[in-house]
């Protein structure tokens, strides 16, 4: 079967929630999107706001401070949060990126630190971290025996690469820029590659449920574990899973009984969070993010900024200011498709103004610099 890219466009809407907000508890929403990624404390919050009727963001409080969503280091190596249900598998199938990338990072080394040293401090760590410790209290504790504290790029490594889960911080929202962490409750199977490539399967099943259908080439950018490990953990699921083809003739994988919607189906404006999971997901970008506006949306140093989403599409960027939501358009839009966006923009600042009516205001240099924009315009808040 050849699937049309605005069917896979479609597919990864309805998915993640995004074709209609769902009344939907937010544990459940964060299991169905599969993971939210989250080095931006805030995005999370708006990543569920667009997904969610009725987001109540007190709801997402209480979960992270019950641990039950949880904040680690997991995907693509950098920040996300997850079910706690889902904390333990997905951090085993991570365990070869993790160990690789941050334990035989040449600047470990450097520094003086090998694999082992951190195998053998792991123990004590952990111990340690039962209850909520300070950033400053485990790096200290990391440089105990050696000559002097320790280089900030050793901490940075051994706290990616330990299961430690993030303690909420907050306000405005759970996490702020003080660091305090927690074993997981959970202890996933370190160093153990059968456990890691079980782990895998799984996971890459989750992914599918939630992005696909979906490449190996999308399934190894979604994780950033090997290609080679992906390609053997589809092996194992492939007999479970359909069979699909791309409009250029790309295998795609997919779950049974998971919704294809129409590509015509309508799809409804929204204020995509920054480093949105839709915009990351995938090798092949083009099913959400034109490629003409790739590097517009997705900056050179990784930055990946909120988008404006029309009939289905990234078609600009947007911040907050003063007043109202800045939308900048990279096309000329419909009347219809701005007076979508007014009323996306009035009901999210005024979601904003009770936590933090700027938030992403450290990145506007950003718009500094400018873009080739059709039109901008400052749409009120509510």
């Amino acid at each position: 079967m050849v699937i049309t890219p605005r069917v896979l466009n479609r597919s990864t809407l309805a998915r993640q929630l995004l074709l209609a907000r769902e009344p939907v508890g937010v544990e459940e929403a964060v299991r169905r999107v599969v993971a939210l990624q989250a080095q931006q404390p805030g995005s999370p919050y708006v990543a569920l706001w667009n997904r969610i009727a009725g987001f109540e963001p007190e709801r997402f409080d209480e979960a992270l401070n019950g641990f039950r969503v949880v904040r680690s280091t997991l995907m693509r190596l950098t920040l996300h949060q997850v079910h706690a249900d889902d904390y333990r598998v997905f951090r085993e199938a991570m365990e070869p990126t993790l160990r690789g990338g941050r334990l035989h990072d040449p600047r470990f080394a450097a520094a003086g630190f090998t694999s082992a040293d951190a195998d053998a401090l792991l123990p004590g760590l952990l111990a340690h971290a039962a209850e909520a410790r300070t950033g400053a209290e485990l790096r200290e504790l990391v440089g105990r025996g050696r000559d002097g504290p320790v280089a900030p790029v050793v901490w940075r490594m051994v706290r990616q690469y330990a299961p430690l889960w993030h303690a909420p911080t907050g306000p405005p929202w759970a996490f702020g820029s003080a660091q305090s962490f927690v074993t997981a409750a959970e202890r996933p199977a370190l160093a153990d590659p059968e456990a890691s490539a079980a782990a895998l399967a799984v996971l890459l099943r989750r992914y599918l449920e939630g992005f696909g259908p979906a490449s190996v080439a999308d399934m190894a950018q979604f994780t950033t574990a090997p290609r080679r490990l992906v390609r053997e953990a589809v092996r194992v699921l492939e007999e479970g899973l359909v069979r699909l083809e791309g409009a250029d003739g790309t295998v795609l994988y997919d779950v049974p009984g998971a919704p294809l919607p129409d590509g015509e189906v309508p799809a409804p404006p929204r204020l995509l969070a920054m480093w949105d999971s839709v915009l990351l997901a995938y090798a092949d970008r083009s099913r959400i993010v034109p490629p003409a506006y790739r590097k517009l949306v997705v900056r050179v140093n990784g930055d990946t900024l909120p988008a404006l989403l029309v009939d289905g599409y990234a078609a600009g960027v947007w911040r907050p200011v003063g007043g109202g939501i800045e939308a900048t358009a990279f096309h000329p839009l419909s009347a219809g498709a701005w007076e979508g966006l007014a009323a996306e923009a009035a009901a999210l600042g005024g979601f904003l103004a009770a936590r933090d009516p700027l938030v992403y205001r450290r990145y506007d240099h950003w718009w500094a610099k400018g873009f080739p924009a059709a039109e901008t315009r400052v749409l009120p808040a509510g």
